[in-house]
């Protein structure tokens, strides 16, 4: 598979946000390129508030000991270890190679394109994803496969970064997202990457609208939940029969 090059680099600064196949090869040689120092600056950019954020999604799972729960765009598989750590039996899956080779949790792992899920039908007790929707080309589509794999009474949580309700806290969240988080990127890792990891939150729906869609999808009890404030959002569901 192809790093990210230089051309890919620039238009993310210069033109729109990327759509349906540019975004899927683009996303998928960004992550390519950030991923052996990504865990090192996730740390230090978020305080280390990614942990708690990855374990209350799994808490919220509510998945019995044993359970079997993909693990999608699980990156170098910080949740795989966290899942493991609860007694369930995570799968690592993910687009980007240069992630899943710098995977570090020792679980089962695929290279997969996660809107469409090499798994059969209700052949898995949960599904949980951090951070990646608005790196997906199609969030409905995303949705639908996850009702698919899962089976009936299983459950979904679904991290993500947010907007704050609270406007003093979005207009920190917004100086220090957009600014010093790109900074940091470019000290430590790809500066054009995390100039533009800020700017693809404009490809999130509104909460409600999210929750409209998880539940359309199979999912009828979906929740929202705001954390840390908003700067990080969390949906949970539960599979219909």
């Amino acid at each position: 598979m192809n790093t990210s090059d230089s051309s890919d680099k620039s238009s993310w600064d210069t033109q729109a946000l990327p759509e349906g196949e540019d975004k899927q090869r683009m996303v998928r040689n960004m992550f390519d390129a950030i991923a052996p120092r990504y865990d090192l600056v996730n740390r230090i950019m978020t305080f280390r508030l990614d942990v708690r954020w990855r374990r209350r999604a799994v808490k919220d799972l509510q998945l019995s000991p044993g359970s079997l729960v993909l693990d999608l765009a699980a990156g170098t598989g910080d949740l795989c270890i966290d899942l493991r750590r609860a007694g369930l039996t995570p799968i690592s899956m993910d687009l980007s190679f240069g992630m899943l080779s710098n995977d570090r949790s020792g679980a089962p792992r695929a290279q997969a394109d996660i809107l469409r899920l090499p798994v059969p039908n209700g052949s898995v007790d949960g599904i949980i994803c951090g951070f990646a929707l608005r790196n997906l080309v199609n969030l409905d589509e995303f949705f639908a496969e996850c009702a698919r794999a899962i089976r009936p009474g299983g459950r979904v949580a679904l991290l993500d970064v947010g907007v704050p309700h609270n406007p003093i806290i979005r207009f920190g969240n917004n100086i220090y997202f957009g600014k010093i988080v790109p900074r940091i990127g470019a000290l430590l890792s790809d500066g054009p990457a995390y100039r533009y990891l800020p700017k693809s939150v404009a490809y999130l729906p509104d909460r409600n609208t999210l929750v409209e869609k998880l539940r359309a999808a199979g999912f009828t009890d979906a929740t929202h939940h705001q954390l840390s404030g908003g700067l990080t959002q969390l949906m949970v569901g539960t599979r219909s029969a």
